[in-house]
């Protein structure tokens, strides 16, 4: 049992919340590429960069995982933060100002996605089928879209525990 103001203190580890921000992210990629592959909703432009910044934030806590500095809990939080971020304001985007245009052609989400070259790697993950009206889709209730900015205001708070981590 760890002593009152000893370096041990109880709660959750960095490493534990960077494990749980890697799970997290990969699995809404996973769930994206079930829904669309099973239940055949495509996704549209703004959905496949959402699918981006996702792996990009199990890409910076992965290190987090193994690596125990505090450098590297602030760096890895600190970009997971800003990605997190980045995944609201591409998951409000889409619901708000997409959602009512007929295309995604040329938009920066369909623009990224071409020039990085992910839709030619990868096209059933990275390749947008829908437009974004096309893709506007509920899901017991709630835009799916809603589902992806819940899930990135999740993974913002865990960044910030990755942060505030003793140990």
């Amino acid at each position: 049992m760890a002593l009152r103001g000893s370096s041990n203190r109880g709660g959750i580890s960095a490493r534990v919340w960077c494990a749980l921000v890697v799970e997290i992210s990969l699995g809404a990629v996973g769930a994206a590429l079930f829904t669309q592959h099973v239940w055949d909703m495509q996704p549209c432009a703004w959905c496949v960069l959402q699918r981006v910044v996702f792996i990009a934030i199990a890409l910076v806590a992965l290190p987090g995982i193994f690596v125990r500095h505090v450098w590297m809990r602030w760096l890895g939080g600190g970009a997971m933060l800003l990605l997190a971020a980045g995944g609201m304001a591409a998951a409000l985007w889409q619901h708000f100002v997409a959602a009512s245009s007929t295309s995604c052609a040329f938009t920066l989400a369909d623009r990224w996605i071409r020039n990085s070259g992910l839709d030619q790697l990868a096209p059933q993950v990275f390749s947008a089928y829908a437009s974004c009206a096309e893709a506007k889709v509920n899901l017991l209730g709630v835009p799916y879209e809603f589902y992806s900015l819940a899930l990135f205001v999740l993974l913002g708070f865990m960044a910030l525990k990755v942060m505030r981590a003793r140990r």
